[in-house]
C-alpha cells in the first residue's frame, strides 16, 4: 500500500482509512478453522477506542465469486471504523479462499454454514464487541435468516436477498424472534425486486424493506456502496451524522490490488 496524508483526500474505491486490523481465526463446533479479519476503530494516536456497534458480515455465494473481500464488505472494513466508530468482522465461510487464506471444510450449500455463523457470533461475544448486527449479502442473507437468530445479536441487515434457500418458515421464525430486520433491495436486482420483496417480507412485522433506485444486485459503483454504508450506519448507530463523508482529512492508504466487484453470487 502507498501512504497519503494530504488534507481532504477524496475517499475512493481503494482508499483505506485508519483502523486496527488483525487476522483472526474462528473455530466451529464441527471442528473447522475459518479465517477472517477484525477491523476496530482507533483514535488519532492509533490507540484502540471502544466501537459503538459491531458488524458481523456474511459474504455472497463462494461458488460464484463471493468471499470476505467482496467489495461492499471490504469497503465497510476500510471505512466504517474511522467514519462511524464501528467494528467490522469479515471471514471466509467453510471452503472459501481469499488473500487472507482458505477456511477449512467445503461449501455445504448453507447447511453446514450454520456452524460458521455461530462461530462468528461467538468470536464477537468473546471479544466483547458491543451491539452486534449481522450483515448478509445475497447468499449471506440466507445464512442470516436461517442461522442468525441468536439472542446476542441486535438484528440483521440484508443486502440483495434472493430468498432462494431461506423459506417462509425462516421468515416466520425471524418474525417470532422479534429482532429488527432491514432489507435493502436493489431496484434492478436479478433475483428479488422491491415489490416482490415487500410481499415476501410482509410476514415479518419488524422488517423494513427499502428499495434502492438504480441499484443492481452487486451494488457496483461508489454511489451504490455509499448508499449501503449510509443505511447500515443509520440502523446500527442511530444519530450518527449522515451522509458519511466522501473526503478524509487525516492519514490514509491506498490499496494497490483488489477486485472491486463480486461475480453473480446468488
Amino acid at each position: 500500500m502507498s501512504t497519503h496524508a494530504d488534507p481532504a483526500t477524496p475517499i475512493r474505491s481503494l482508499t483505506v482509512l485508519p483502523a486496527h486490523r488483525e487476522d483472526v481465526e474462528l473455530h466451529t463446533a464441527d471442528g473447522l478453522t475459518l479465517v477472517g479479519e477484525l477491523a476496530l476503530p482507533v483514535d488519532d494516536a492509533g490507540a484502540l477506542v471502544p466501537p459503538v456497534a459491531t458488524l458481523v458480515t456474511l459474504h455472497p455465494l463462494p461458488t460464484h465469486g463471493g468471499y470476505m473481500d467482496s467489495h461492499v464488505y471490504r469497503k465497510a472494513a476500510w471505512r466504517l471504523p474511522a467514519l462511524a466508530g464501528l467494528a467490522v468482522l469479515r471471514f471466509n465461510t467453510r471452503g472459501t479462499s481469499s488473500p487472507r487464506g482458505t477456511s477449512g471444510g467445503a461449501f455445504d450449500g448453507g447447511d453446514g454454514e450454520r456452524f460458521d455463523v455461530h462461530a462468528a457470533i461467538e468470536l464477537a461475544e468473546f471479544r466483547d464487541l458491543p451491539r452486534r448486527w449481522l450483515v448478509g449479502w445475497s447468499f449471506g442473507t440466507e445464512l442470516a435468516l436461517m442461522h442468525g437468530r441468536d439472542p446476542s445479536v441486535e438484528g440483521a441487515i440484508l443486502l440483495s436477498p434472493p430468498l432462494h434457500r431461506a423459506t417462509d418458515a425462516d421468515l416466520d421464525a425471524w418474525a417470532a424472534f422479534g429482532k429488527p430486520l432491514l432489507v435493502l433491495v436493489p431496484e434492478l436486482d436479478d433475483y428479488l425486486r422491491p415489490d416482490e420483496a415487500r410481499r415476501r417480507f410482509a410476514r415479518v412485522p419488524q422488517a423494513q424493506v427499502v428499495g434502492v433506485e438504480g441499484a443492481k444486485h452487486l451494488w457496483v459503483g461508489e454511489s451504490a456502496v455509499r448508499r449501503v454504508l449510509d443505511e447500515v450506519v443509520a440502523r446500527v448507530a442511530p444519530g450518527h451524522p449522515l451522509p458519511l463523508p466522501t473526503t478524509w482529512d487525516g492519514p490514509s492508504t491506498t490499496a494497490t490490488t483488489g477486485r472491486d466487484t463480486t461475480e453473480d453470487d446468488a
